[in-house]
């Protein structure tokens, strides 16, 4: 019986381009026995990681409402969009790197797409309606109880596990707290989060459920990203031509033809036609390969890791001119990123001039002196509580200037901001032609801070 996929179109349509739904078999192998540790490790670490607290604060928060970001003990805000911007041009050269060097490792081994799919939905699949030749079966069977009974409790753990998936990622954008609170409340006092609560779950549960390897094929940009992430020296999934061509039956090559590369392929590719875009390194293919070849007594390998280059006979390059330009890139983003980590000051301070008159004359037995004054805002991104002191540098003292400030220290809890008004006091001899540049002092946890400000007073 003729297998071959039709070289025209997606092996995932038929000629009237509807969907042709794939029922993948399962596989055996080293790649797969990895998997099976790496997957869990994965899950665990997506599905727990917003619930960990570190000194009453989430290890990691992307609150886009409130405009405020925490990684790993770090808080930054909206002003700090400098260090995002190289953060997330550090991890798409980061991505380029993995895939000049690594291919589509991301894609075969680390994306929620093919961890939840295969290590979840697919093995609750599997589990309740059978291998691959009894869940077509069954699709393709006529409505029995049997059927019924089987989709239905398949579709509820879908959606069970649907549900945790989705709380567990909105928790990295609202905070699990406040997730946890609005789930244990009525939907009528948080209409808004029970909505997109509900809107995620279905778009998880329909993709997961259903879409799949359609998210790859259609919609994933990655996909097409790799031709110009990936050259001759980038680890690929690939068939041998030169071992295993001409084909049993047609030669004396290594392939059988057996067809067991794409039974198992979960989007429909046979690999044997060469490097793909619908190829998400999955390794499946290089497992089944091994295992008929096993049988038949004959070297694994047929399908393996390799690269093009060294299927070509040419000894590969470990180190070639992209990924060194992509190591290049990271290399600057990361630099640019502790620079910039290393000179920032999670405590933010800001001086301004208060509104209205720039200065005031005010009597006094020794003669008019001048009042200038200020605001100062601060905010709190230590991830502690702070008592910030204001004084005046020993230097300016000497000039008569004096500060006044209704409340000092000044008490800041954590992740707070606040504004305080403070006043400078001082002789008009202190003034040049009107202006004068002076420091004061600002002391916190944080260690202490000089900070100028300008006085003026008539003549300015």
């Amino acid at each position: 019986m003729k297998q071959d996929l039709p070289k025209n179109r997606l092996a995932t349509t038929d000629e009237t381009g509807s969907r042709v739904y794939l029922y993948p078999a399962g596989v055996k192998g080293k790649y797969h026995s990895r998997k099976q540790w790496i997957h869990p490790l994965l899950m665990i670490l997506f599905l727990v990681l917003p619930w960990i607290h570190v000194d009453g604060r989430q290890l990691l928060l992307l609150d886009i409402s409130r405009r405020e970001f925490f990684f790993f003990g770090l808080h930054f805000r909206a002003h700090d969009a400098p260090l995002l911007l190289f953060l997330l041009l550090g991890f798409t050269f980061l991505i380029g790197l993995v895939t000049a060097i690594w291919g589509r490792l991301w894609c075969g081994w680390a994306c929620p797409q093919t961890v939840f799919t295969e290590a979840i939905f697919r093995r609750l699949e599997s589990w309740i309606e059978g291998n691959h030749r009894e869940r077509k079966a069954l699709d393709e069977g006529s409505l029995t109880k049997e059927k019924i009974a089987k989709k239905t409790l398949k579709w509820a753990l879908f959606c069970l596990a649907s549900l945790v998936i989705t709380h567990s990622f909105l928790a990295y954008f609202v905070g699990s707290r406040d997730l946890l609170k609005m789930s244990l409340s009525p939907p009528t006092e948080n209409w808004t989060s029970f909505l997109v609560i509900l809107g995620t779950t279905a778009v998880v549960l329909f993709d997961f459920g259903w879409f799949r390897e359609q998210f790859c094929v259609i919609m994933c940009p990655y996909g097409r990203f790799q031709s110009v992430m990936l050259d001759s020296q980038s680890l690929v999934v690939a068939y041998d031509t030169k071992r295993g061509e001409p084909r049993r039956g047609q030669g004396g090559g290594d392939c059988v033809d057996c067809y067991r590369c794409v039974q198992v392929c979960p989007t429909g590719i046979d690999i044997r036609r060469g490097l793909q875009m619908e190829c998400v390194a999955c390794t499946a293919c290089i497992d089944a390969c091994d295992e008929v070849m096993a049988k038949i007594k004959k070297p694994s390998g047929l399908i393996r890791y390799t690269t093009l280059t060294e299927l070509a006979g040419r000894k590969p390059k470990h180190l070639n001119t992209r990924a060194l330009a992509y190591s290049l890139l990271l290399f600057v983003c990361l630099s640019a990123l502790g620079f910039l980590l290393w000179n920032k000051n999670f405590l933010d301070v800001t001086v301004l001039r208060a509104a209205g008159t720039p200065y005031e004359l005010i009597p006094s037995p020794s003669g008019t002196l001048i009042l200038n004054h200020f605001l100062v805002d601060l905010s709190n991104q230590t991830g502690k509580s702070e008592m910030v002191e204001f004084s005046l540098s020993p230097e300016t003292q000497k000039l008569g200037v004096e500060l006044v400030m209704p409340r000092n220290p000044l008490p800041l809890a954590e992740d707070a901001t606040a504004r305080a008004d403070f006043f400078l006091r001082f002789p008009q001899g202190v003034l040049r032609q009107g202006v004068k540049k002076i420091f004061f002092l600002l002391r916190s946890k944080q260690g202490p801070r000089e900070l100028e400000v300008t006085l003026v007073g008539p003549g300015a």
